[in-house]
């Protein structure tokens, strides 16, 4: 497909939502060093769960201003008064489930993070600190290890396919699709 400003992208970006045009071509497939965002991507893209990430990706701004900014800090001490104004903000996803393992899942990064200096060098060293270049796929075999030792840790919400998605947003996994005009450009966006 052609976009109005000649450049293509992959199918699954839509050609009328800004943001989602913004997070393809500046941020999705990007390697992600740093705990804070990458706290804030596990946490959505587990509230992605069943739903398009297009969905979670237009109520960004409400998650953060929800989730006290994805301090996770502040996040790991959320109180059942905290999960009683999430459940109340229409401006995020208000699944239940999903709320209460975005708390549980904060404290089980939190522990990954002191056992390994950083969540960082928990997810990258899956790969030897290396990106992974694969397109077409929804889990793998890195996904699915990945997923089961975090499910082994108390995390839910963070299957195979929400994992691979996940390396994916991060840039651990590079797919920009063939003729995208990302497709040759991990980490030069």
């Amino acid at each position: 497909m052609q976009w109005s400003d000649g450049k293509m992208r992959c199918r699954w970006a839509n050609p009328g939502n800004e943001k989602y045009i913004h997070y393809h071509d500046e941020e999705w497939g990007v390697p992600v060093y740093d705990d804070h965002k990458l706290f804030e991507m596990l946490i959505l893209e587990s509230f992605q769960a069943g739903l398009s990430w297009e969905c979670v990706l237009n109520k960004q701004e409400a998650f953060r201003e929800a989730f006290d900014g994805f301090d996770l800090e502040k996040v790991c001490a959320y109180t059942e008064k905290d999960f009683e104004r999430l459940q109340e903000n229409p401006g995020i996803i208000r699944n239940k489930r999903k709320i209460r393992a975005a708390v549980s899942n904060a404290n089980v990064f939190r522990e990954i993070q002191k056992e390994y200096g950083s969540f960082s060098e928990y997810i990258w060293h899956w790969t030897d600190g290396k990106v992974i270049y694969e397109t077409g796929l929804a889990s793998s075999e890195l996904s699915d290890q990945v997923s089961k030792d975090l499910k082994k840790r108390g995390m839910t919400f963070v299957g195979t396919t929400i994992i691979y998605a996940y390396l994916q947003a991060v840039g651990v996994i590079y797919s920009h699709e063939e003729g995208c005009f990302l497709e040759h450009c991990e980490g030069k966006h």
